[in-house]
């Protein structure tokens, strides 16, 4: 997976729980990362409904990387990511 638009919008997530906006729902989010950088993880819950988004983020070289969405599509995680406006 290399997307360059995926990887700014991740970056600009802080690491730790947070809350925000999807599509005009609420979630709550945690990201964690490692300290090499290479594992990243993503886990938010809609607040007020059943909606999930997961995955698991391994950077497996300079400039690649393996996104494993957990139970979902690549697309919904994708979408999820670049649209996620998180609470300031």
């Amino acid at each position: 997976m290399e997307d360059a638009g995926f990887d700014a919008a991740l970056a600009k997530l802080a690491d730790g729980y947070g809350e925000g906006l999807y599509q005009g729902r609420r979630y709550g989010l945690t990201v964690r990362r490692s300290a090499d950088g290479r594992r990243n993880s993503l886990f938010a819950r809609e607040l007020a409904g059943t909606d999930i988004v997961s995955f698991n983020l391994y950077r497996t070289g300079s400039d690649r990387a393996l996104l494993k969405p957990c139970e979902m599509s690549s697309e919904k995680v994708v979408a999820f990511v670049l649209e996620f406006r998180p609470d300031t």
